[in-house]
């Protein structure tokens, strides 16, 4: 995997708390990328003029449509990876200069869960509980959407282990010697109300006052005293009244302090029967308007993620930039910073292609450099005021069109419930009020991704349905707010899910040629080669110098799975422009068992077809019969070479753990 940049330990080579600066090769990738980019302009331009056959246009017409397609995906690519930034930050507690560890902000941890395993939530709860950071400042939270009692039961049971912390012993035993100071000092005040009672009563009794005694004239002194020292107030019994009611609320609040020091919470939200519930959305919204939740920032994490020990000190420190004029630290405009994801389970080959150190490395260091990084769900820290506040605005204004809304404030007032990926939509939305985003290349938690086909082509079909779902909703090139750039780049990520259709034409032309010789471009000869053949070379160099620091094998893998996908890309695509109901899926993080060839009939219809056209055109050699042997030979390479691309989600249906 790529290597973070990020320092963890020892001190910092570098002046300042952060520094960011394009990433390695950048230049080279530019450089190549124009002269890919002019080479596939060419070679269209040289398609479109020269080489359609108009005698089957229902077959050329589609391919050049799915070849410009493909252009037009490869400029995004390119505009997105043209900034990319790497990124050093120093810890929090690093900070030059220092930040007072009673400055440090606290902070919630979302544990978002809903029918895992007891044994999964509590691995990441504990790690949440240990990491590194004061121990008054820290709340963690497990909300459990399906409320589940043995959940509930391991919260509980994890908040008294969590108590006997020597550190939370301290803070208890500190905040009990006040709450008790404070209750002798609020009794020894109600003991002096009939005392003072008296002593007014008498001071200003008329007989007394008549008498001219010199101890009464001191009496009247020291009254008048204190109520100097003590403006605002007629009387003594008046301040005695205002210095108790003030104790009672010192006292109320150190009560609440000690209740507070419990750190592990477990929240459970009513799900009434024929209401919308918005799935994690709501769950986390929930939490943040109905749960009793108040930390500055919010750490969310899907339940299988572990949390490592320096995980906030190492994040924190961009929300703060150093005011010189004040000599302090102030709140910026950062609303969150997303760190990547990774796995501990992922067996050997990746068969299913969760690595993602693509994404999470080039594609997520380039949206950086535009500021488009994309929240997706777990191990970021949000700021609290960020997304309360763009969350209320777009309550605001869902509530103008329709009052019924109302009822689901508590639900959908934070993280966008318009869409299944609630993640994307609320970065978006973030982005749209002006507020910024980081991506912080460092693994600073691990999950459990699925191990088997059909969990991972659900979560798969979440993600497309989600991005499209956004696309018709909240289209970003007609959103307020967005810069054009940050336009693009939410776009182009929904534009990528259209490829289903584009590969279905690159995948059926080799096909229908073997069995028919229908061709849809008229040349393969030198002119196609001249045209062809530089473009699509620079186009693999640019590509892996793109993704420089990627594993070969990891690279290839997403390429596979970005083509060998194409039903399901279909299916998403289909289902939000026909406006199907779609429900949000959890991703099992437990292996489901079993063979799985009849979720990819599809793709091996098509391995087949592809496999009996060669052979056909290998009989036709050997029989004599095979006219335009090179055009045959191009279409088998490229028949070839869509099959290296299936054969990936073929073994996945298959794939069994040794």
């Amino acid at each position: 995997m790529i290597s973070p940049i990020s320092i963890v330990e020892g001190s910092p080579n570098f002046s300042g708390n952060t520094r960011s600066r394009l990433k390695q090769r950048t230049l080279l990738f530019r450089y190549l990328a124009e002269i890919n980019l002019i080479l596939g302009a060419w070679y269209l331009y040289w398609r479109v003029n020269n080489s359609i056959n108009f005698d089957v246009l229902w077959l050329s017409i589609p391919l050049l449509l799915a070849e410009i397609y493909s252009y037009i995906g490869g400029l995004m690519f390119t505009i997105g990876l043209w900034r990319p930034l790497s990124r050093q930050v120093k810890s929090l507690d690093q900070l030059t200069p220092a930040m007072p560890a009673s400055s440090w902000p606290t902070l919630d941890v979302f544990v978002t869960c809903y029918n895992e395993s007891v044994d999964i939530v509590e691995r990441t709860t504990r790690a949440a509980l240990a990491m590194d950071y004061p121990v008054t400042k820290l709340r963690v939270y497990i909300l459990d959407d399906g409320n589940s009692s043995e959940i509930r039961a391991m919260a509980e049971r994890l908040a008294l282990e969590d108590l006997q912390l020597p550190q939370l012993q301290e803070e208890v035993a500190r905040l009990s010697r006040e709450r008790v100071q404070l209750a002798t000092r609020l009794e020894e005040l109600k003991q002096l109300e009939p005392d003072t009672q008296a002593a007014e009563a008498f001071l200003e009794d008329p007989s007394t006052i008549n008498q001219g005694n010199l101890v009464f004239g001191w009496l009247q002194s020291l009254q008048k005293l204190a109520l100097m020292l003590n403006p605002g107030h007629s009387s003594l019994r008046d301040r005695l009244s205002a210095e108790e009611k003030q104790t009672e609320q010192s006292l109320h609040h150190k009560e609440l302090e000690l209740s507070e020091v419990l750190r592990c919470h477990y929240i459970a939200r009513p799900k009434p029967a024929g209401k919308p519930h918005y799935a994690k959305a709501g769950n986390i919204n929930y939490a943040i308007f109905a749960g009793g939740t108040a930390g500055e920032f919010i750490l969310t994490l899907d339940a299988d993620h572990i949390p490592k020990p320096h995980f906030l000190k190492r994040v924190l420190s961009y929300f703060y930039t150093y005011n010189v004029a004040t000599g302090r630290y102030d709140s910026n405009r950062i609303a969150f910073v997303q760190t990547p994801q990774d796995f501990y389970n992922i067996p050997p080959g990746d068969p299913f292609g969760h690595r993602a150190n693509l994404f999470y490395g080039p594609i997520q260091q380039g949206k950086d450099g535009l500021n488009s990084a994309f929240y997706t769900g777990t191990n970021a820290i949000l700021r609290r005021e960020a997304l309360v506040n763009v969350g209320l605005r777009h309550f605001f204004n869902e509530y103008s069109k329709n009052e019924r809304q109302l009822s689901d404030f508590d639900l959908v007032g934070g993280m966008s419930s318009n869409s299944i990926t609630e993640d994307m939509n609320t970065a978006m939305r973030l982005h749209a009020n002006g507020w910024k985003s980081i991506y912080h290349n460092e693994v600073l938690a691990e999950g459990l991704a699925p191990d088997d086909l059909s969990s991972t082509l659900k979560q798969r079909l979440r993600w497309a349905q989600g991005t499209m779902q956004v696309m018709v909703r909240e289209n970003p090139f007609t959103k307020p707010g967005l810069t054009f750039w940050q336009r693009l780049q939410y776009f182009q990520t929904m534009y990528s899910y259209l490829s289903g259709f584009a590969t279905v034409i690159f995948i059926a032309c080799p096909i229908i040629y073997f069995f028919t010789g229908i061709i849809p471009v008229t040349s393969f000869g030198p002119d196609f080669a001249i045209h062809f053949f530089p473009a699509f070379i620079l186009n693999r160099l640019t590509f892996m110098v793109a993704g420089w620091g990627v594993p070969a094998r990891e690279i290839w893998r997403s390429e596979q799975y970005a083509i060998a996908l194409f039903p399901l890309f279909i299916q998403a695509v289909v289902s939000v422009f026909t406006n199907r109901p779609i429900r949000f899926q959890v991703t099992p993080k437990q292996r489901q068992a079993g063979i799985y060839l009849g979720l990819v009939i599809p793709q091996l219809t098509v391995f087949v077809l592809t496999i009996l056209g060669i052979v056909w055109s290998l009989y036709r050699l050997v029989a004599g019969t095979l006219e335009d042997p090179a055009v045959h030979l191009i279409n088998a390479a490229w028949s070839v070479y869509n099959l290296a691309l299936l054969l990936v989600i073929i073994r996945a249906a298959v794939w069994q753990p040794e």
